[in-house]
């Protein structure tokens, strides 16, 4: 089984935020798998789809970008999902715009979802960071992940996502979890 998390925050005033790259990608994801749409469940946004014998399930939780972990916990406790089994997508404003990067574990690199996710399930679950650059100064960081992405931008961050959304559906079925991190990095470069 695999949960696959994207992070973001609800409402249609964050809709189209660099914060929302995570909700983004799942919503890329669940298409991928034929999945037309998400139900409540709990305090989130839920799909689910078998393949190949193996349960996918996608989370887009509700509670706020900061209190992710609540949802996450809730979804590994009734399914009794292995923490190597969940992989978690983010905004990074330590990447460039654009770059995708998939690591194990590690910190939380100031990011209050992945803080709040490790406080509830620990450090050990995949990371799949997709870089939305970083403003001019450290005080414009809040304004600058809650702004919409420009039409332009916009256009190219739906090709990566699209991008890595495929390939990831490619291999997640894979046991080889480092094939996954190296060919969902391989599939962005090329966009």
């Amino acid at each position: 089984m695999f949960l696959v998390v994207g992070l973001g925050n609800p409402g249609l005033t964050y809709l189209q935020t660099r914060h929302n790259v995570g909700f983004m990608f799942a919503d890329c994801f669940a298409g991928e798998l034929g999945i037309s749409g998400f139900r409540e469940s709990g305090v989130s946004l839920r799909a689910e789809r078998m393949i190949d014998g193996v349960k996918v399930v996608i989370l887009k939780p509700q509670t706020f970008m900061n209190l992710s972990g609540r949802a996450v916990a809730e979804v590994v406790s009734f399914f009794k999902i292995q923490t190597n089994d969940v992989f978690v997508i983010h905004d990074d404003i330590d990447l460039d715009p654009y770059e995708v990067r998939v690591k194990f574990a590690g910190g939380n690199g100031g990011h209050n979802g992945l803080r709040d996710i490790d406080r509830h399930i620990g450090k050990n679950y995949w990371r799949v960071r997709i870089g939305v650059g970083r403003p001019p100064s450290k005080d414009q960081v809040a304004d600058y992940v809650l702004s919409p992405f420009y039409s332009d931008e916009l256009v190219k961050i739906g090709h990566v996502l699209h991008a890595s959304a495929t390939r990831f559906v490619e291999l997640m079925l894979a046991s080889d979890k480092t094939s996954i991190i190296n060919n969902i990095t391989d599939a962005t470069k090329e966009k």
